[in-house]
């Protein structure tokens, strides 16, 4: 007489079936987890690519103009073809401490955690690395989650990029209006002049834009943006100590 258990009646128990369910979940919590820790770490891998000067990436903003069938205006261009009376004025208006920090502006972090912890009003703290990291990594609103992806994405792309690539990145993703990206698409749209070309007071107007291009027309200011405009002009030129990492 054949006494060996049958298989598929202990298979089939309750016992069984939970011992499958079981591994099924932890395989499929497994592959979950393995998915995010790859979805988090693809960024720093694209950082790397990004270092190469024939890489030309797209923003976050840019992909989604083509995923909503809306298409978007940019062309590439050099940092060497981009007018020095550009890069002062959007160096002095968003990130003045541009060549001297590493990524990250401390002392400016700093003073918007205790504003925050004072229930004051925050101003903005994020570097030109900051930015650039966002734009082509993360998306636009406020929010501590973005903001702690956001951090070491800078400092790490602030040690693979030199300072000019960071720069050259950032104006070639920038918004500049719907539809408008990158500095030269900017300067063709609003002047009619390529970037190379910009006068100074053309490239304040657009260095005041950049943090609201929608509302902030550089082609169209208001009194309040020439006046702004007029800020970021006195100090750009007056930017020669500030920029010695982007022009000897």
């Amino acid at each position: 007489m054949d006494i060996t258990p049958d298989s598929s009646t202990e298979n089939d128990s309750p016992a069984g079936f939970g011992t499958r369910i079981r591994d099924f979940m932890q395989n499929y919590g497994r592959r979950i987890l393995l998915g995010i820790l790859a979805f988090l770490a693809l960024p720093y891998a694209l950082i790397i690519l990004y270092a190469l000067p024939f890489v030309h990436p797209v923003s976050t903003l840019m992909l989604s103009e083509l995923f909503l069938l809306r298409g978007y205006d940019r062309q590439w261009v050099s940092f060497d073809n981009i007018s020095p009376r550009l890069v002062r004025s959007v160096m002095m208006s968003e990130d003045g401490q541009f060549c001297a920090h590493g990524g990250v502006d401390w002392n400016q972090m700093r003073g918007v955690v205790e504003d925050a912890l004072e229930g004051e009003s925050t101003r903005g703290a994020s570097t030109i690395p900051m930015q650039t990291a966002k734009n082509l990594f993360l998306w636009n609103g406020r929010s501590f989650l973005r903001k702690g992806l956001e951090l070491p994405l800078a400092l790490a792309a602030d040690l693979v990029w030199s300072k000019k690539r960071t720069m050259e990145l950032y104006l070639n993703v920038a918004e500049w209006g719907p539809g408008i990206y990158g500095i030269e698409a900017a300067a063709q749209h609003h002047f009619k002049v390529s970037a190379a070309n910009l006068t100074q007071r053309q490239a304040s107007l657009l260095a005041v834009a950049l943090p609201n291009p929608i509302t902030r027309v550089a082609s169209k200011p208001g009194s309040g943006m020439r006046r702004l405009a007029g800020v970021v002009e006195r100090r750009a030129q007056n930017s020669g100590d500030y920029i010695t990492c982007l022009y000897d």
